[in-house]
């Protein structure tokens, strides 16, 4: 499949503080690809890069072919990316139903409440209640389903596991595989390599700011030793 983002010599800081050192990778399209890397490699500044809102950055970022280093925030997003970060960003004045709405439309295609609930039938028993009265998974989920109505194709997913319970985090990747099935392009940030192994076809190991190995998912059993010694397993 043809490259849906790709990736390259990216650089980037936080104020004088250079953090992405040359990252390089590309996401095919239609694949679910993971950066995987211990806490501080880079991998949430990278999303941040990819979506123009990191303070400075330079090097090369390609959405379909278009350069996107030298656009703001909103205009990347209505090419059709969309990013969930870590932290949620569920509003506390707003109910379930009202969070998921809030983010306008960008693009033709995105998913209709009805097919959303049908996905996150949780959302829907507690539609009317108040964002941040949900769950953590709950939480979660609203964040994903969210993203999900903009119309926007590649989704970045910042950490969507992060603190949750097993059978949650069994639900998210149930999730993140039926919009695989649906035509979606995911870029997940993972600590976890073994939840990432459940939903993904390949993962880029980053460390210091830049991509030091790729492998397929079908070669991770193979790269067991040195994946948990990357990852300081």
């Amino acid at each position: 499949m043809p490259s849906l983002l790709e990736v390259k010599d990216l650089h980037g800081w936080y104020g004088e503080s250079h953090v992405l050192h040359g990252m390089t990778f590309d996401v095919p399209q239609g694949e679910v690809v993971t950066l995987l890397g211990r806490n501080g490699a880079g991998k949430t500044t990278t999303m941040r890069a990819v979506m123009g809102v990191l303070g400075k950055r330079k090097g090369s970022v390609k959405h379909e072919g278009t350069e996107t280093t030298g656009l703001a925030s909103n205009h990347i997003a209505r090419l059709g990316i969309a990013y969930c970060p870590e932290e949620r960003g569920i509003f506390s004045s707003l109910s379930v139903e009202e969070n998921l709405e809030l983010p306008p439309v960008v693009k033709p295609g995105g998913m209709s409440v009805d097919e959303i609930y049908q996905l996150f039938p949780r959302l829907k028993e507690r539609a009317k209640n108040q964002g941040t009265k949900l769950s953590g998974g709950e939480q979660q989920m609203l964040a994903i389903a969210r993203i999900l109505r903009t119309g926007a194709k590649l989704l970045l997913l910042d950490e969507p596991t992060e603190g949750l319970a097993p059978v949650i985090v069994q639900q998210i990747g149930d999730i993140i595989r039926t919009v695989k099935k649906k035509g979606f392009t995911v870029l997940l940030v993972e600590q976890n390599f073994h939840f990432a192994s459940t939903v993904a076809d390949r993962h880029y190991v980053v460390e210091h700011g830049k991509v030091i190995d790729m492998i397929m998912n079908d070669e991770v059993k193979a790269n067991l030793g040195k994946l948990e010694e990357y990852l300081g397993v």
